[in-house]
């Protein structure tokens, strides 16, 4: 094979592994994020309403895209094995990190910010399943650019 073929086979590869990766990450900061605002059950609301199940599939689809768009043009380790030219260690580390530092500063955030503002009760969000959608909307494009970012950081 020609090295194009086998530097876009390396690039698809990359993609694949990445998209499952980094979704796999975005389910679990869902369940991290049900339980620790336990006022709000995420899960639970979005399948009542098709305008929340919407905004679901509509955040979760930025997300990846943004996980695509890094991968993409993120470094490549060059002349390390193939292993480590699809999924990089080190990346990989990283992006552990930034999963949970942005979670439990996202959700510190935002308990400080609902404290500061008493008259916004954001526990009301649980009240309607599309305010829970928008919630979660907001949530996965938030961790897609988290993502992102660790994605194309040189190391």
């Amino acid at each position: 094979m020609s090295a194009f073929y086998l530097i876009v086979l390396l690039w698809v590869g990359r993609v694949i592994i990445w998209t499952f990766i980094c979704a796999f990450l975005a389910w679990l900061g869902i369940r991290v994020l049900d339980a620790l605002t336990p006022g709000i059950h995420q899960r639970q609301r979005i399948g009542e309403d098709p305008v929340s199940v919407g905004l679901f599939i509509a955040g979760f689809l930025i997300l990846i895209g943004l996980v695509i768009h890094g991968v993409v043009i993120g470094p490549v380790l060059v002349g390390a094995g193939l292993w480590q030219s699809l999924v990089e260690p080190r990346r990989l580390g990283l992006i552990a990190v930034s999963f949970f530092v942005s979670l439990l500063l996202g959700i510190a955030l935002l308990y400080i910010i609902d404290k500061l503002t008493p008259k916004i009760p954001f526990g009301s969000v649980e009240r309607n399943p599309v305010a829970v959608g928008i919630y979660v909307f907001g949530y996965l494009v938030f961790f897609g650019l988290i993502i992102h970012a660790a994605l194309i950081m040189p190391l």
